[in-house]
């Protein structure tokens, strides 16, 4: 009977190499997902001043202090998610025409 060269990966070679692969996916994971967080956090700081660029543009254009839904109204914000930020935090304009950034306790 001849023996035919059988060329290939055993068994445990392909178990070292699937362990290899699932430490490698158990640390890149968790840091990934930290760094989500940042990013919406970071976008979100972006949001607040461009929005307070637009509550300054209409209080020169209409001399008063706007809220967020004439902000919309008026073509400065744009979309029904106009008040949130990347994060989910809600957006509100203070009495003295700051922007801040509230925590959505809603659930939303």
């Amino acid at each position: 009977m001849k023996r035919i060269n059988e060329k290939g990966f055993t068994l445990i070679e392909m178990l070292i190499v699937l362990l290899i692969i699932s430490v490698l996916v158990l640390v890149t994971v968790p840091n990934v997902t930290k760094h989500f967080a940042t990013i919406d956090n970071k976008g979100c700081e972006a949001y607040l001043k461009m929005v307070q660029g637009q509550v300054e543009a209409y209080k020169l254009d209409n001399n008063t202090l706007p809220s967020i839904s004439a902000l919309q109204t008026g073509g400065y914000l744009n979309g029904d998610e106009a008040a949130k930020c990347p994060n989910g935090d809600l957006i509100e304009i203070e009495s003295d025409g700051n922007v801040i950034a509230v925590k959505n306790t809603s659930g939303q």
